[in-house]
């Protein structure tokens, strides 16, 4: 499990500059906002479509909780690019490229197959894991879900006595 523990390092190829594909991400990329890291099996895949276009129509909500979605899978950037052009169009976020298998690894999310598991992490503007989970594949994510989980984790806690106090008012 990696939630409070500072999430792996990473450096991929994605799909931010379509024309040249030579742009990576890294971690350290992230740093003063939060991070949505989703990881999902392959491109031109069934349930892949639904998530990704969900996230996207996403972009502002997740923007005005200081929030930048990187979407991972083992897939080429090539394929990313190809998957946009011809199925889910322009994304206003970054697809990806795990194919050494190396970030997915240390998510502790490829599978048998050499593709990465359904999951998802939302990393603080530290870079600490706040979140993780896991999905089935034939499941896909509520972006609603993430948006949940990621303004009560921004939220500032609370004492159960502050909390009771404050009904008590």
């Amino acid at each position: 499990m990696l939630v409070g523990k500072h999430a792996p390092d990473f450096r991929m190829l994605t799909t931010k500059d379509a024309n040249t594909l030579d742009h990576q991400a890294a971690l350290a990329d992230y740093r003063g906002r939060w991070l949505v890291l989703f990881f999902y099996p392959a491109d031109f895949t069934f349930v892949c479509p639904t998530e990704v276009l969900a996230f996207n129509a996403a972009t502002t909500a997740f923007g005005e909780r200081n929030a930048e979605l990187l979407g991972v899978s083992t897939d080429s950037v090539h394929a990313h690019v190809a998957w946009m052009e011809f199925h889910i169009g322009n994304l206003d976020f970054p697809l990806a490229s795990d194919q050494t298998h190396d970030v997915s690894r240390a998510y502790s999310v490829l599978d048998d197959n050499g593709q990465a598991a359904r999951a998802l992490f939302l990393i603080d503007p530290q870079g600490v894991v706040r979140y993780e989970v896991v999905h089935d594949d034939r499941v896909g994510r509520s972006v609603d879900e993430v948006l949940r989980v990621l303004t009560a984790l921004q939220s500032p806690s609370r004492t159960f006595a502050q909390f009771a106090e404050s009904a008590a008012a």
